[in-house]
């Protein structure tokens, strides 16, 4: 099959499409036959050596897909039959014309939406939903504050929120950007640039403050984060585009707000039990079982209120450096779709 391959760390120049072996669907694994994935920050991470995958996971980059069932391992329990439409998220491995996948970790792709709409849905949606339920406990009316709002995960956080009918607070860089998210369901947004968005997000709030802040920026915006972080706020970290270092009184501002500093990383949880789960269910099972009983059912058409995953481009997987140069230029308003041959 093909896949995308680099030899060795660096830029969007060292990757480039080769043959590699088809994967074999092992115990309780389902084979799928890709028809578009998606980029991902970490593949630009892992393409300059910076975020390895997980032990045990593919060397190729993806981190989601959607596709057709080609194959069924041993051990299967019926979920699924060959020709399934299905999407997944993934440790790796998905910008490639053969997945193989947990069958427990497979979504059904929605009747009415085609595989480029799909491949935009795994990573952002279930990140997203991960950070506002299992991590934040989201509760009606709170106020959430969404840094990188145009992003895949910023898009889908936004109407996640709107869902729990929870408020959204969006932080980008561009007007265009903001209009995007305001078109999402963005109660407010601002220009990071050029504004200070602790001081515009406390006008809102009325000097309340956010419930909640889903932040993928860290070190550089910890000082405005605490500044409109509500009392008892939680505050989570799932990324480090602004750096990891801090410098100044970080715990004693944060204890005067009694807030909450909370991590996550969803990639690099791999097939432990969660102790969470009276039945061990491996914590992606229960993410993807919670998400498409809570969530996937709004993506049909009809459905009120409607979610809508965002694509912003879509190129050949022969064409996956300049997809990587494009998402490293900050170009994309929701996600850059890699169509299979």
């Amino acid at each position: 099959m093909l896949a995308v391959h680099f030899d060795s760390p660096g830029g969007p120049e060292n990757l480039y499409v080769k043959e590699v072996t088809k994967p074999q669907p092992g115990e309780g694994e389902v084979l799928v036959k890709v028809s578009a994935s998606a980029l991902n920050r970490a593949d630009l991470l892992q393409r300059r050596g910076k975020y390895p995958p997980p032990k045990g996971a593919s060397d190729i980059l993806g981190l989601e897909a959607a596709g057709t069932v080609a194959g069924l391992g041993p051990g299967c329990k019926g979920r699924w039959k060959v020709g399934d439409a299905v999407m997944a998220l993934l440790s790796g491995g998905g910008q490639a014309e053969y997945i193989t996948v947990p069958e427990g970790h497979l979504m059904p792709v929605p009747s009415d939406m085609t595989f480029i709409q799909a491949a935009a849905i795994p990573e952002a949606w279930l990140t997203a939903f991960q950070l506002l339920h299992f991590v934040g406990k989201i509760q009606e009316g709170e106020r959430v504050l969404i840094h990188a709002g145009a992003s895949g995960v910023g898009m889908a956080a936004i109407q996640l929120a709107r869902l729990a009918k929870a408020v959204p607070i969006v932080t980008a860089g561009t007007p265009e950007k903001l209009k995007a998210t305001a078109n999402a369901g963005a109660a407010a947004g601002f220009n990071y640039k050029t504004e200070d968005f602790s001081e515009k997000v406390l006008e809102f709030t009325k000097g309340g403050g956010v419930d909640i802040i889903l932040d993928c920026v860290g070190g550089s915006y910890w000082e405005k984060n605490l500044s409109c972080l509500s009392t008892d706020g939680r505050w989570i970290i799932y990324g480090l585009l602004g750096g990891g270092e801090v410098h100044g009184d970080l715990l004693t501002k944060l204890l005067s707000k009694r807030g909450s500093i909370q991590t996550s990383l969803l990639r690099s949880r791999d097939k432990e039990a969660s102790m969470l789960s009276c039945f061990f269910l491996q914590y992606k099972e229960r993410l993807v079982k919670a998400f498409t009983e809570d969530a996937l059912p709004y993506f049909s058409g009809g459905s009120s209120p409607h979610l809508q995953p965002l694509v912003d481009s879509v190129y050949s997987l022969h064409d996956i450096a300049e997809a990587h140069r494009f998402m490293e230029e900050n170009k994309n308003t929701g996600k850059i779709v890699i169509k299979m041959p």
